[in-house]
């Protein structure tokens, strides 16, 4: 009687097996989300994914140590995950697109503002500390200009988002220095 309540046991603790498959395929799909570069694009989601992931696994390691283990719920968060996986990927695809789009605009918007910002510098006062003051912005459209072949560089390479931001902080110094020329060019005017 003893030996065969042990075997009943020994059985029904070894019919729940840890879901290696199932892990396989989110793990997978995870990895695949990385690839469509969602942890660029979109890294809330692409962290909770593997948070969730995360999180599984650990109840998966609660139950393998359990008598009778129960993987039935990991399973369904598994297939979920994939799930998740999935549309994340999708996500970052159209994400990644949009950005894309808004720099290749930021750039075009950015390299416009250099050539008015140049245009600008001839028409703008030298006399009584100008020229130190358009020195100093000379210096500073050249680091602009810089930053803009950076950012087209990035761009040329993929690294949209990346381009994006390095456009985005060129292109707020480049209004900053236009304001302060027309400013400039106003006073004299008047």
């Amino acid at each position: 009687m003893g030996f065969a309540a042990l075997a009943i046991v020994a059985f029904l603790s070894s019919c729940s097996k840890v879901p290696q498959e199932q892990i396989d395929g989110a793990k997978a799909a995870i990895e695949t989300a990385k690839a469509a570069q969602a942890d660029v694009y979109l890294p809330a989601e692409f962290a909770a994914l593997q948070d969730s992931l995360t999180a599984t696994m650990a109840a998966i390691e609660v139950q393998n140590s359990k008598l009778f283990k129960k993987f039935g719920p990991a399973k369904l968060q598994l297939e979920a995950i994939v799930a998740s996986a999935a549309q994340v990927s999708e996500n970052a695809v159209a994400t990644k697109e949009l950005v894309r789009v808004e720099a290749e605009t930021l750039l075009a918007e950015l390299n416009t503002l250099i050539a008015q910002n140049k245009e600008l510098m001839l028409k703008a006062p030298k006399g009584k500390g100008g020229a130190a003051v358009l020195e100093e912005i000379k210096n500073e459209m050249a680091v602009i200009e810089e930053s803009f072949v950076e950012a087209s560089t990035l761009f040329a390479n993929g690294e949209f988002m990346s381009a994006k931001d390095k456009a985005t902080a060129a292109k707020e110094n480049a209004l900053a220095i236009q304001t302060e020329l027309t400013d400039a060019i106003a006073k004299v005017k008047r």
